[in-house]
């Protein structure tokens, strides 16, 4: 549970987008990303304590429905959903462009399509399935981040042969923080969607034997390793090469791997990479597949993708996932500028919503929990409900940051459309099932031996397969 959790988290963002941040913050990206590392921290505080007394399938769209109303549990759910089944497009291609690399001739499409075709099936066999492909992804993940961190500290400590020790390189290429706090702040912004996806472990350990107890375990320890990674491999990066070098801004860990003359960088950090884009994919297809099966249950979703295999794996559910993401990889060879770029740049702020969202409804549940059934508050988030009002100000801060900053401004703009719209199929799903119900009091349903079927499985699911 907290490989799952730190595969979801430590993808190519940190591999690749992390020199971004560092462009436009010099040195003191550390900062942005430590400042991000907490506001996560917090908002998985808060997930951890819905989790702990009411592992679900569904996660926080179960806690949103049940906290701030229907309308509201709809939109998390498909927000989710529509984020992740973008993730797997974006993921298949930058694992295509990777392997194209050593297989020039080869098609982006066709590459990016098998990628997305192996990892499927991997998804369809089971729930342990995914859990293994994902623990050995992860595992690949934190060796290679580890050994980076370590061999940052011979070279800062002087150890490492012909090395420059020292921290130097934080004040000495216009300060530690040349372009301004505000720049600092602002990097913020992204940091804080690289954090997304330390939220898995809670939809997954509702497949686990123990569900309190895996997310109580992993919800403890793995946002701190999370943030212990990232702020210190970004101060490695920026403590070994200056921030201003051209290759931190395209690659900042293999910049840092040629200061220090490791052999094969390129085809090491190509490994990594494609391992951190082969784990996202592997996560989103089970994330996506699992929040649509959880929509179905209180009628947000089709009814069809209830349906189980024998093994406890909602195939239906992950094939619809699949299919987006078929048509986002075509559209990135048809209609690279205009299609595809939609897609891209409409998910963009959709994850900051949901994370607004599950703060809000913490703040809400907490208030129910503790008048029906304290007992169940085993796991508490800190300093309620202040801490938990000053987390709600923060992500608010982040989204509004987002909505008028220029480098992000078209996706906050381009994912409140996609919002828009998710309202919209709300009211239609909302519509539709008014209508239905004044039939139903005309003539009443027959019962259905699918529906009794249908309903016991849902039932099993949480204990069928464990990841």
């Amino acid at each position: 549970m907290n490989l799952i959790a730190l595969g979801g988290v430590i993808g190519a963002g940190l591999f690749v987008g992390s020199g971004v941040v560092i462009e436009s913050a010099g040195p003191a990206a550390i900062v942005s990303f430590l400042i991000a590392g907490v506001i996560t921290l917090l908002i998985m505080r808060m997930l951890a304590e819905m989790a702990v007394a009411r592992p679900v399938v569904g996660s926080f769209y179960v806690y949103a429905r049940e906290a701030l109303g229907n309308r509201a549990g709809f939109s998390v759910g498909w927000m989710y959903w529509y984020f992740f089944v973008i993730v797997v497009a974006v993921e298949a291609i930058a694992g295509g462009r990777i392997l194209q690399l050593y297989l020039p001739s080869a098609p982006l499409w066709i590459l990016s399509l098998g990628l997305l075709v192996i990892l499927t099936c991997t998804n369809l066999v089971s729930a342990r399935s995914f859990g293994e492909f994902e623990y050995w992804f992860s595992s690949i993940k934190v060796i290679a981040i580890v050994l980076f961190l370590g061999l940052g500290a011979l070279w800062i400590t002087g150890l490492w042969p012909d090395a420059t020790p020292g921290v130097a390189n934080l004040v000495s290429h216009g300060g530690f923080a040349p372009l301004g706090w505000g720049a600092v702040l602002a990097a913020v912004v992204p940091c804080v969607a690289f954090f997304t996806g330390a939220e898995i472990v809670t939809i997954a350990a509702a497949e686990s034997a123990e569900p309190k107890k895996a997310v109580a375990r992993a919800m403890r320890s793995i946002v701190v390793r999370i943030i212990t990674f990232y702020v210190g491999s970004i101060f490695v990066v920026v403590a070994v090469v200056p921030w201003s070098t051209e290759a931190v801004g395209v690659s900042p860990y293999a910049a840092a791997l040629s200061a220090l003359h490791i052999p094969g960088v390129a085809t090491i950090m190509n490994v990594v990479i494609l391992t951190a884009v082969l784990s996202c994919l592997n996560s989103a297809l089970y994330t996506s597949s699992r929040m649509l099966f959880a929509l179905t249950r209180n009628g947000d979703a089709p009814h069809m993708f209830t349906r189980l295999s024998g093994g406890g794996v909602p195939r239906r559910a992950i094939l619809a996932g699949t299919v987006i993401g078929y048509a986002s990889v075509i559209a990135a060879f048809v209609s690279p500028d205009l299609v595809f770029s939609f897609l891209v740049n409409s998910y963009g702020a959709v994850a900051l919503f949901v994370y607004l969202m599950i703060a809000i409804s913490q703040v809400a549940l907490r208030k129910k929990l503790e008048a029906r059934d304290p007992e169940a508050l085993s796991l508490k988030m800190w300093l309620f409900p202040w801490l938990s009002y000053a987390t709600i100000a923060l992500m608010g801060a982040v989204i509004a940051a987002m909505a008028v900053l220029p480098t992000t401004r078209s996706q906050f703009w381009l994912s409140v459309v996609t919002l828009a719209f998710i309202l919209i199929g709300y009211e239609f799903r909302r519509r539709s099932r008014t209508n239905a119900e004044r039939l139903d009091t005309v003539t009443p349903p027959a019962a259905s031996p699918a529906d009794g079927s249908d309903a016991e499985q849902l039932v099993g699911v949480v204990t069928r397969e464990q990841p």
